[in-house]
């Protein structure tokens, strides 16, 4: 395949600002509700990011430094990524990489406490000043597990010919979630690390020490360090005292910006502010929902959390928390930017914007009890909502007077700012809006100026540490490609809800409550024998003068738009050449603020064996690992319906071209066989090509990118539910027993439970519903799953029950593999409950099911002359 030019080098980003010069009156105190209401919710050579589905400037390649003069030339190391393999039928040409959308790093705990990770005992010589005969401090296994936690590979070995290493339909990469939290805990140093002066990589486990000098042999560069005498040692178990020589994931904590020794505790923890900026155009059996939802959520804030209230509808209310009596508002006009003299009579005024909730709750229950519903005879869709204008709002008064203050001047908060946005609605008013009607002659363009617009506002968040979440619910349509690049642009995600009821509530609490850090910063390094190629995920090209550079530094840097423990990177590798060592080094560093206002650097060192053996390296695959990698890559080209049906296709030769280049020829016959190594993959593309992410199992374009925005920066986790969903079938006593996810599960006596991520389904047997006592119980604890499952997932799924043979039972049916279809000899391989039920019941169960023209599994793979899989 012929790759297309290389984009630009370039990176920039353009910010409007607001109009100095445009005349807003000075905002005027209301002591009454607004007036709105009445009385009465990489790519990589250089690699690139892409935000969103848009192509974005990526990457810079690593710099080198010249030795000649020290000044730093971007010298292009790479081609533009692979795309899609091309196999047999023709696809198109790569896009360029990366994604942005939401994410969460728990705190740090400071607990010196933490325990090394159990490994064989070191093997050193003693003292040799042979470096070569020194070895690591921990075996290859054991570090591998123990940093599997956060680094997870598509293999654990690497295939040491290039030719077939990167066979373009099964590549390598890795997901790295650099906020994720670990258990057992990192080892943690409050000290600074010892790093390369070459390339920068950090002093780990596997590097070479002279005992007797303390010099170490860094495993990217191969270059020779020394350490200040502090690896100087006795002995080679004198050096395991050391935590970055023995466990493959530590912390390096630096508090100089608190007192020496500070060891923070949650209750002490400084709390960013929480800005709630609520649609004012809601009916009201909407607002009556958004009420109870704001209700709960300033219960369940803790009384260190800082809060603000933002109303917008044709105007933009400002709560005044000084008024403890009333619910009384600053309100400005929302057709336009607020000017800098209306944000300093804010600012500088005698309003309270921002209170704690310990002296603020009572009023911000009064103020959520006055909210009014929309009183004009006006459609939902027709209604005017300056979004735009209210978020600006939002950024003013969380950055206060510090905007006064020269430009460069960073003010610290603990961890990002959170703005969350709830909206009933689309921004049809003011700056970033568009049209009411999509019939307006200039809507196109004024789609585009809209689009821009608002993620020029998503930066400008980001930079002052601020993520913007919009929680959108109701059935008005909310533009979702306009709002998108606020969110997306500011680290932030955009959640579409049926209502503003339970599952609303429950985002509403999680958004605020997920841990974020700020100012992040990755940068991955790997042995000269690896080559990123792209990357997918929730950051953007790191400029040169945002970081520290070494004098051969290689390492991608990526900036990171948020810091949070639901989201990962997904980054895809190829080899340069053969590889002629018997191992490759990869390494991950995140340096971020977190909420303590600590800076944290977090290091993982991962080896990977190399082979020269097809069947070692196929059997050390990941296959989920492996899935979840191949679905980001081809998500992130289906920016729309019809892309995300060309994607299908290029499932479908990616099967056939595993099994012609990894498999074997069945005998006297067209077909071939899977390999067997990866016999769970192809189950996993078939949910992918039918699920909601490609499929048409959601109706609706805007609910599809969301829920592609939403996977192509989400946690692994998350994205294998969002791509396969878990089966669990109700037992008597309240167990549960997991199935494949085939529609031979719904046998009528039971219950079963399907987990898809950002949906859980629980149905119930009409035989089962039959049973009043039995049902009631089986559903009770089908729900008490549910939650336990979710309990941390953000954002919160819909959790949906509904009984055989309703027509809300589709919406089940369609999320699990038809296996009725197949012959029963496969049905009883790959679903061997069956052979439990009698042959009245098995036929019953048979008789249930309606004929459909959507193929099994087995059929689909046979469509495409492959030999199924035997089941693993």
């Amino acid at each position: 395949m012929t790759n297309p030019p290389p984009p630009s080098l370039g990176y920039s980003v353009t910010v409007t600002s607001s109009n100095p010069d445009s005349s807003t009156p000075q905002p005027e105190k209301n002591s009454a509700p607004p007036p709105t209401m009445i009385p009465g919710a990489p790519r990589f050579p250089p690699p690139k990011l892409q935000q969103d589905q848009i192509p974005s400037p990526f990457f810079q390649n690593p710099n080198l430094l010249s030795p000649a003069n020290g000044v730093r030339s971007p010298v292009p190391h790479l081609s533009t990524p692979p795309g899609p393999p091309v196999f047999k039928s023709p696809v198109r040409p790569a896009a360029v990489p990366f994604r942005t959308s939401p994410a969460t790093p728990q705190p740090i705990a400071f607990s010196s406490g933490s325990t090394l990770p159990t490994s064989s005992p070191p093997h050193f010589s003693n003292g040799s000043v042979e470096l070569q005969h020194q070895v690591p401090l921990a075996t290859e296994d054991s570090a591998l597990v123990n940093g599997s936690s956060c680094t997870l590979f598509s293999a654990h070995k690497i295939l040491k010919q290039k030719k077939l290493a990167n066979v373009p339909s099964l590549s390598f990469g890795a997901l790295f979630s650099p906020g994720r939290e670990i258990f057992p805990g990192p080892q943690i140093l409050q000290r600074d690390p010892h790093r390369c002066h070459n390339c920068g990589a950090y002093a780990n486990l596997y590097c070479k020490i002279l005992l007797g000098s303390g010099q170490w042999q860094c495993v990217i560069c191969w270059k020779l360090n020394g350490s200040e005498g502090e690896y100087v040692a006795p002995s080679k178990e004198d050096l395991r005292n050391f935590p970055e020589l023995s466990s493959p994931i530590v912390d390096y904590v630096r508090t100089g910006n608190m007192r020496p020794g500070f060891i923070p505790v949650s209750d002490s923890r400084m709390s960013a502010p929480i800005v709630l900026v609520i649609d004012d155009c809601l009916d009201e059996p909407h607002l009556q929902h958004l009420q109870s939802s704001l209700h709960a959520f300033v219960d369940s804030l803790p009384p260190t959390a800082r809060i603000g209230i933002i109303l917008y509808g044709s105007t933009v209310s400002v709560y005044d928390f000084s008024e403890e009596s009333m619910a009384s508002a600053d309100v400005l006009p929302g057709d336009k930017s607020p000017i800098q003299e209306s944000l300093k009579a804010l600012i500088y005024g005698t309003g309270v914007y921002l209170s704690p909730m310990h002296a603020s709750k009572e009023v911000a229950h009064k103020i959520f009890s006055s909210l009014r519903p929309y009183k004009s005879n006006i459609a939902e869709a027709l209604r005017d909502r300056c979004l735009g204008t209210a978020v600006e709002v939002a950024l003013a008064i969380i950055q206060g007077p510090s905007a006064e203050m020269s430009r460069g001047v960073v003010k610290r908060i603990g961890g990002n700012s959170r703005i969350i946005v709830c909206a009933g609605g689309p921004n049809t008013y003011g700056p970033g809006s568009v049209p009411h009607s999509f019939s307006h002659p200039n809507y196109p363009h004024l789609e585009k100026t809209a689009l821009k617009w608002m993620e020029n506002l998503g930066h400008k968040a980001h930079r002052n540490n601020a993520v913007v979440d919009i929680l959108c619910a109701g059935t008005c349509p909310v533009r979702v490609p306009v709002l998108q690049p606020l969110a997306k642009a500011s680290g932030g995600v955009l959640v579409l809800h049926d209502d503003f009821g339970e599952a609303f509530g429950v985002n509403l609490q999680r958004a605020s409550s997920r841990a974020s850090g700020s100012h992040g910063l990755l940068e991955i390094r790997c042995s000269d024998d690896i080559l990123i190629t792209q990357v997918v995920g929730p950051g953007e090209e790191a400029h040169i003068d945002t970081h520290e550079t070494f004098k051969n530094d290689n390492a991608l840097c990526i900036q990171m738009l948020s810091v949070e423990e639901t989201q990962s990177f997904a980054l895809s590798m190829e080899t340069k050449g053969d590889i002629k060592s018997d191992c490759v080094f990869f390494q991950f560093s995140v340096q971020y603020a977190n909420v303590y206002q600590a800076d944290i650097s977090r290091v993982v060192t991962v080896k990977l064996p190399t082979v020269d053996s097809v069947s070692a390296y196929l059997e050390s695959f990941q296959d989920e690992v492996a899935a979840i990698l191949i679905a980001k890559r081809t998500l992130l080209r289906a920016k729309n319906h019809s892309d995300a049906m060309d994607m299908r296709g290029t499932i479908d030769e990616r099967i056939k071209d595993i099994a012609l280049k990894f498999g074997s020829p069945v005998p006297k016959s067209k077909l071939h066989r899977f390999p067997k190594e990866l016999s769970a993959l192809p189950e996993l593309l078939f949910h992918l090509r039918r699920g909601p992410l490609l499929g048409s199992i959601v109706g609706h374009e805007d609910e599809r990118s969301v829920l592609r925005n939403l996977f192509l920066n989400a946690s692994f986790d998350l994205s294998l539910r969002m791509v396969a969903p878990r089966c669990l079938m109700h037992r008597e006593g309240g167990t549960f027993e997991e199935l494949p996810a085939y529609d031979l599960a719904m046998q009528s006596d039971t219950a079963v439970v399907l987990d898809h991520g950002t949906d859980v389904f629980i149905w119930l047997g009409a035989e089962l519903a039959a049973d009043e006592g039995r049902s009631a119980a089986a559903l009770a604890a089908c729900r008490t799953l549910a939650e336990e499952i979710t309990e941390l997932r953000f954002p919160a799924p819909r959790i949906l029950a509904f009984k055989e043979g309703s027509s809300q039972a589709r919406y089940f049916v369609s999320r699990l593999i038809p296996a009725h279809k197949d012959p029963p000899y496969e049905q009883e391989a790959r679903f061997p409950q069956l052979r439990s039920l009698t042959t009245e019941q098995r036929t019953k169960l048979k008789s249930s099911f309606i004929h459909f023209d959507d193929p099994s599994f087995c059929e689909w793979m046979r469509s495409l002359k492959v030999v199924p899989p035997e089941p693993s």
